[in-house]
């Protein structure tokens, strides 16, 4: 089928992965507008279709996706380091449920066209990747940037550091196939990175039957991770999750300084470390179980020099030392950076919409509000000030100034009542049904429920004040 040169829509979307869809499933929901999607990727999903296989979400499965279609089956897993908690979705289950959104929900509406393996050029030209081919877009009312997080994954990034022949660098992609590469056995298997990518390897070698003395892991920063219990839908677990974020307002409230604050929740229950021994200083939203951390425990040949400058023949380059590695070892890069971290931009400007997190860590109910926004707010001032970006942490200095953003976000939406009604009824906010199922006679949880009320105001003040310690203490 030959595309036309020339096609009019009224919103273009330029990005197919979670937050562009998901934009585009409330845009379709709450308007009766045409919508055009361009993506370079030949399926929806984004860079969910270049990820490794083993990988899964970091939350439960009913919290991620578009509003309108729920992703898995609602139940907890039975078994494995997720026992007793709600299922975390596979990539390809992820990705099947992608390009089940695009084919049942989207396109089916009739309102939507679909442009794969297409990349958009900026002023209204799209080129097709296969034949070249080019088409002007009209667009009637705003280009929609899906694309503001620059997420980037091991299998398409390029690592920044020499690598000298005859080493074997593999991505997480790898892994499962290794029995079909050619080359021996590994001796060593030695893991790049200290994010989540890495702890899933981890993690997954470690399943796999790889003994744990047999990993080396070069880990650059420690870093803090959430609890996944602490994030579970569902009101058996009202405490764990309403709980927290209680305990959390409260370690707001009184903290004195970052790495204090970090501790209490450590305390609390709300945070977790893999090293009881290390102070981590990187904080990036990752969330793990118990069980998790307690596998990648057995890893203890850790390496701590900073980050590696080059793999050499017989070991890795740092800045301060070079750590002899045994031959035959392989390397596994996991030093992707996940999402580009940038200043943030309104969301809403003239012609443009530039999507990006308006609650931390909540990608696609971001993009959801603010498609909502779009419809039916006619202010643009107002628009930006119910799309307050908030910034994506890297240091634990951050997180207090994301914090705070998070909780004016929800000052502001309240005041709101269209949109407050909306956020009741969505299906990736499932903590506030969690809160408002509680019943006066359940004392214990309206308890929970005043402290978050009570100690609203005094975190955000703390936050405030912690936020500048933060900022003070950046580089320059």
């Amino acid at each position: 089928m030959t595309r036309p040169t020339e096609i009019e829509t009224d919103y273009l979307v330029v990005g197919s992965g979670a937050v562009g869809l998901a934009f585009a499933d409330t845009l379709l929901t709450e308007s009766d507008a045409r919508i055009t999607i361009v993506d370079r990727h030949g399926k929806p999903g984004g860079h969910w279709n270049d990820a490794y296989s083993f990988v899964t979400l970091h939350q439960p499965s009913a919290f991620y996706g578009v509003n309108s279609l729920p992703l898995g089956s609602g139940l907890k897993d039975r078994q494995g380091l997720n026992a007793g908690l709600y299922e975390l979705a596979s990539g390809p289950e992820v990705c099947g449920y992608f390009d089940a959104v695009m084919r049942q929900r989207l396109l089916a509406s009739g309102r939507v066209d679909y442009y794969p393996m297409t990349d958009y050029r900026g002023e209204g030209r799209m080129v097709s990747l296969l034949s070249g081919a080019e088409t002007c877009v009209k667009v009637r009312r705003r280009t929609v940037d899906a694309t503001w997080f620059g997420t980037s994954v091991p299998s398409t990034h390029t690592p920044a550091f020499a690598v000298a022949e005859g080493v074997r660098l593999v991505t997480p992609n790898a892994l499962p196939h290794l029995a079909r590469s050619a080359g021996p056995v590994p001796d060593r298997y030695v893991i790049l990175g200290a994010g989540k990518t890495a702890m899933d390897v981890g993690v997954w070698l470690i399943g796999a039957g790889v003994p744990a003395d047999r990993i080396t892991w070069v880990r650059p920063r420690e870093s803090w991770l959430l609890n996944r219990l602490c994030t579970q839908p569902g009101e058996e677990f009202f405490h764990d999750s309403i709980g927290a974020q209680a305990r959390a307002y409260e370690a707001f409230a009184t903290a004195p300084s970052a790495d204090a604050l970090f501790e209490r929740l450590e305390a609390a229950g709300n945070m977790l470390r893999i090293d009881p021994a290390v102070r981590p200083q990187m904080f990036h939203y990752a969330t793990v179980s118990t069980g998790e951390v307690e596998v990648l425990r057995t890893i203890t040949n850790v390496i701590r020099h900073g980050r590696v400058r080059a793999i050499e023949a017989g070991g890795l380059r740092f800045d301060d030392a070079f750590v002899p590695v045994c031959e035959g070892a392989l390397y596994i890069d996991c030093t992707a950076s996940a999402v580009t971290r940038r200043p943030p931009v309104p969301v809403f400007d003239g012609d443009r919409i530039t999507l990006q997190m308006i609650r931390m860590p909540a990608p696609t109910f971001s993009a959801a509000l603010a498609a909502w926004v779009e419809v039916h707010i006619g202010d643009e001032a107002r628009r930006n000030e119910l799309c307050a970006p908030c910034i994506l942490p890297d240091t634990i200095g951050d997180y207090a100034q994301t914090e705070l953003a998070n909780l004016r976000n929800q000052l502001v939406w309240s005041s709101e009542p269209e949109l407050r009604r909306w956020i009741r009824d969505s299906r990736l906010d499932g903590f506030g049904k969690v809160a408002r199922a509680v019943t006066p006679d359940e004392t214990d949880k309206m308890a929970v429920l005043m402290t978050l009320r009570d100690k609203a105001w005094p975190a955000a003040a703390n936050l405030q004040r912690l936020a500048g310690q933060g900022a003070a203490a950046a580089p320059a």
